[in-house]
């Protein structure tokens, strides 16, 4: 049973749905692609949406902050100093839409077919972003307040590494000080049964190139006596893993943190269906990590993946060139306590050691992100608990995934913030994909499942022994 204003929210929610499609519509149809300059001036307009849109609602302190890459919209409601503060996190940039000519209907002119709402950015993370901004209308409208205390950090980055981010947290420290961090840009485990991320890979992402011969030589005079990069690369690369697929670089494991039995025996309890899973993405079987189920494998294990490789001639018809260089993009997601510049480094270490004699190696870092674990004892994660299962009618799963969440880390190091991960897209949901989804339901039942955390949030804050700002 909820309290009668809780009820009143969620039935202001429930009558005003129609609208708030109506908006995130209108949200979704600014491209604010946060990686291609040329969307430079939409990205400020939809920074300046939000702005407005906050305003309308109530917040105060709104401000859209200039970085020197896209702006952070700030915001807050603030009701009383005796009741807890939540800093909402989420993200307006979006991926960017191509390849064109695999959407069903235009990225950017949202459309809504068998409930589900098509759009770039409709799951990742504008429609999730937006469920807290109704929650907060719904509170305000039938409360004049929320029952706590609000801020909200929006930014524009997310898409594209998040570059400034981290500076502008540890700038305005105090105005961001808060209780807990709530993000909604995960996903439920599966359509219908809830779910609660604790656990986030980490990232290090490099860029490799080998350089044998000063110039690209003919193959029918120079093959069968020089090195082919492309050949020495895709050896190495088959390389760094065994017949077990198990990552062989030096030093790879030997900060991972096995996994508890405790957490062996809830993972193996979720719904998952391995085999149905890979035949969804078109492959007969998966492949794990020998000693780990594939859920494991793809949340709670570290991985190395060749996400791209490239060198000699790829163009129509036939050019018999023996390349000079050869080039690969390499992501290694990591499990907490595994740090990204290390692993790097090791890898590093490893490509000269491996390397052909005589071959030179560029390697160059891109991005890194440390995985995280959060605390799964608060009140705020009772309070998510209980709202998920005051809206699904069964208490949520507490689940780890295989993505990062760079920003999770960075509020933990620079506030001392946990984060409550409480998301509701589906792995379904095509994010960085042609033809992204939101689920209209989900968008619904995430809206009611923010308005419950707030008021049970209030009423529980203090009740345990987790720490306290």
């Amino acid at each position: 049973m909820v309290d009668p204003l809780t009820k009143a929210a969620l039935d202001y929610a429930q009558a005003h749905q129609r609208r708030f499609v109506d908006e995130l519509i209108e949200f979704l149809r600014i491209p604010s692609v946060s990686t291609d300059s040329a969307y430079a001036g939409e990205m400020a307009r939809a920074a300046a949406w939000l702005g407005n849109h906050l305003e309308s609602l109530g917040a105060t302190q709104v401000m859209v902050m200039p970085t020197a890459g896209h702006p952070i919209v700030l915001g807050e409601f603030q009701v009383d100093d005796s009741l807890p503060t939540v800093l909402v996190y989420g993200h307006y940039d979006v991926q960017p839409p191509d390849p064109l000519d695999l959407w069903n209907s235009p990225p950017f002119e949202p459309a809504i077919s068998n409930g589900r709402l098509y759009a770039r950015g409709a799951s990742d993370d504008k429609g999730q972003l937006f469920m807290h901004l109704k929650a907060l209308e719904s509170w305000n409208e039938v409360a004049g307040r929320p029952p706590l205390n609000v801020k909200l950090i929006l930014e524009g980055e997310e898409e594209c590494g998040s570059a400034h981010l981290p500076g502008f947290i540890e700038d305005h420290a105090e105005a961001l000080a808060a209780d807990v961090v709530v993000i909604s840009d995960t996903t439920l485990f599966a359509p219908g049964v809830p779910s609660i991320t604790y656990g986030l890979r980490g990232m290090a992402y490099v860029e490799i190139t080998l350089t044998g011969p000063n110039r690209d030589l003919h193959s029918g005079i120079y093959g069968g006596a020089i090195e082919n990069p492309i050949n020495a690369l895709a050896a190495l690369i088959a390389k760094m893993h065994d017949a077990d697929h198990r990552i062989t670089i030096d030093g790879f494991y030997d900060n991972v943190i096995p996994l508890t039995g405790k957490e062996r025996t809830e993972l193996a309890a979720l719904p998952f269906d391995a085999a149905a899973w890979a035949i969804e993405v078109g492959v007969s079987a998966p492949k794990t990590e020998a000693g780990y189920s594939t859920l494991e494998g793809a949340t709670a294990r570290p991985t190395l993946d060749c996400n791209g490789i490239w060198g000699g001639y790829t163009g129509e018809g036939a050019k018999t060139v023996l390349p000079s260089q050869a080039s690969a993009k390499i992501s290694m997601r990591l499990v907490p306590d595994q740090a990204p510049k290390e692993i790097a480094g090791k890898l590093h270490a490893w490509l000269e050691k491996c390397k052909p004699a005589g071959m030179q190696l560029d390697f160059r870092v891109i991005h890194g992100a440390q995985g995280m674990l959060v605390g799964t004892e608060s009140d705020a994660m009772e309070a998510a608990v209980q709202a998920l299962g005051g809206v699904y009618g069964r208490r949520p799963h507490l689940t780890r995934i295989g993505g990062s969440i760079p920003v999770v880390a960075d509020f933990k190091r620079i506030l001392g913030l946990d984060s409550v991960l409480m998301g509701f897209g589906l792995d379904s949901d095509a994010i960085h994909s042609p033809n992204e989804h939101f689920g209209l339901d989900r968008f619904s039942e995430g809206i009611s499942a923010i308005i419950r955390f707030m008021s049970l949030y209030a009423k529980l804050f203090g009740s345990s022994t987790s720490d306290r700002r």
